[in-house]
């Protein structure tokens, strides 16, 4: 039996792959170079990774002052240096008007409109190991792939509900989950919705545009952790555990064709500030280099997983998260910016009448159980489990009424081919 007997057959983990687990995680020697491409893994030339680093490593958030926040608040056109401020302690008691600033630029370039999508996985095989992630290869889990036939028909059940827009995500398998798979659900994609994402493992640029002809538009990548010395501690095993590979993603993505790109990192594993600043600043410098581009960031927190008690995230409290929004509206007026369902639906209502433009609705992380999510009829036994405990599961028809309460106007679709 190979040391990937865990992959087959989840509920039983090799002593070989035990063994192999343990030397991860208790062995840093035994791990590859983080920063080291794969030989198939494809390198561009760019320096948005060194600039976007460079601004991280020396920001010191326990530099700036209350005078700091206030001349950044007030300031016509947000810098960089603003940026940093408007993310610091000292911008705490600044955040009623924060969220006053960031609900003017927001309408200015939104108005009152909040586009609504949801998420379809339709895989959730992994090669990776992210300790904190409940896809992760190690851990006993109910792995499912749907079939082209499955797929349809969770897509039908979704358009049913009135849904326009649609992200699919894999788990990071590319044998289980090949670029040619995602393909096949794209074209699906495009035969009942007007807007297709993808949020599946990075690939080369000859494959992006593969899966743009394919009916994608754009591309969401979460780094999880600009943190490179953290990054190292949470990737053990895997081509996730490539840094730079996984960095790069959106830009070669652009240069693919794609409409659009999504940026992020998972707030908790790390400096949530930093975390913040190098995210707004990865979208910040590729908007600059590919002006044509539509950009969109997001910051969710660390949820609960299956099977996973060794996580301890740095707390990112609900005030602290606010102050990250609106810093982001403030210093990208333009940015689209997507708050998910591991947020509750109070804080969700709130923030999309400040910052937030994007909400999903009919939500659920795990494979093929929208039609019981819908309707109920479907068997448990034909899932496979979710990535992570969802906060708000509101349907389509129920996050509309919502919206609409709070004076904002529900947008299924902005966006036709012709």
């Amino acid at each position: 039996m190979n040391d990937n007997s865990f992959f087959v057959d989840s509920t039983f983990l090799s002593k070989s792959a035990l063994e192999k687990k343990h030397r991860l995680e208790n062995d840093p020697a035994s791990r590859t170079d983080h920063m080291k491409y794969l030989e198939d893994m494809e390198k561009i030339d760019s320096d948005v990774m060194e600039k976007v680093l460079s601004e991280m490593k020396s920001y010191d958030s326990s530099a700036y002052t209350a005078k700091d926040v206030i001349a950044a608040i007030e300031r016509e056109r947000c810098t960089i240096e603003d940026f940093k401020a408007l993310l610091s302690p000292a911008a705490e008691p600044f955040l009623e008007q924060m969220a006053n600033r960031a609900r003017n630029e927001t309408g200015k370039h939104f108005g009152n409109n909040v586009y609504v999508f949801t998420p379809l996985y339709i895989a959730n095989y992994c090669e990776n190991y992210c300790v904190y992630c409940g896809f992760n290869c190690y851990n006993h889990i109910r792995r499912m792939r749907l079939d082209k036939s499955q797929i349809e028909h969770e897509m039908k059940v979704i358009a049913s509900s009135g849904m326009e827009e649609i992200l699919l995500l894999t788990g990071e398998s590319p044998s289980m989950s090949s670029v040619e798979y995602i393909g096949e659900a794209c074209k699906l994609a495009r035969k009942y919705f007007r807007l297709v994402g993808l949020e599946i493992y990075p690939v080369n640029t000859d494959d992006y545009r593969y899966l743009h002809e394919c009916g994608a538009d754009y591309v969401t990548v979460f780094q999880e952790t600009y943190d490179e010395k953290r990054y190292e501690q949470l990737h053990l095993m895997g081509r996730k555990r490539v840094f730079p590979y996984r960095f790069e993603a959106q830009e070669r993505a652009l240069r693919a064709g794609m409409r659009g790109v999504a940026f992020s990192a998972l707030l908790g594993l790390s400096d949530f500030r930093k975390d913040a600043l190098a995210s707004a600043l990865h979208a910040y410098f590729l908007q600059r280099k590919y002006p044509h581009a539509e950009m969109s960031l997001s910051c969710p927190r660390l949820r609960p997983i299956i099977n996973n008690d060794k996580i301890n995230p740095l707390d990112v409290h609900e005030k602290q998260l606010c102050q990250v929004l609106c810093a982001y509206r403030i210093f990208l007026p333009y940015v689209g910016i997507t708050v998910s369902s591991r947020e509750s639906a109070r804080f969700r209502n709130g923030i999309a009448k400040i910052a937030a433009t994007k909400v999903s609705a009919g939500v659920s992380t795990g494979i093929g159980d929208h039609e019981s999510k819908y309707t109920g009829n479907e068997s448990q036994d034909s899932v496979g489990d979710e990535q992570f405990e969802i906060n708000d599961g509101r349907s389509l028809e129920k996050m509309k009424k919502d919206m609409e309460a709070e004076g904002l106007q529900p947008v299924l679709n902005d966006y036709l081919y012709v």
